[in-house]
């Protein structure tokens, strides 16, 4: 089972920046392909971005390409999501999630709320 745990979300104006972290623990970082999902009162979860196991892939949502950047840094088991140009429709709760290439599993974090607002 991996374990993942998210931080950065928060506060920020329309037209912002954030950087929402995630550090994995519990298997061999490389395993896994990451990405990150975000769930909006009242809508359901949707993959916003993922990134393959040595980051040479990237996948986005048309609403964010463009705006935000994932990246990993397999030296730290952690994955990032840049978000630039904020839009009051970005807020959401977001969750990393973990897909290991061996097992097929997937995991999720806790999740971390990042509220778009003037």
């Amino acid at each position: 089972q991996v374990q993942l745990v998210e931080s950065g979300g928060g506060l920020v104006q329309p037209g912002g920046s954030l950087t929402v972290s995630c550090a994995a623990s519990g298997r061999p970082f490389t395993l896994l392909v990451m990405g990150w999902f975000r769930q909006a009162d009242g809508k359901q979860r949707e993959l916003v971005a993922d990134i393959s196991n040595f980051g040479s892939t990237t996948n986005y949502a048309d609403s964010v390409k463009g705006r935000f950047t994932v990246s990993r840094d397999n030296s730290k088991n952690t994955v990032y999501l840049q978000m630039n140009n904020l839009k009051p429709e970005d807020t959401a709760v977001y969750y990393c999630n973990a897909r290991d290439r061996l097992t097929r599993r997937q995991d999720w974090g806790q999740g971390t709320q990042v509220t778009v607002s003037s």
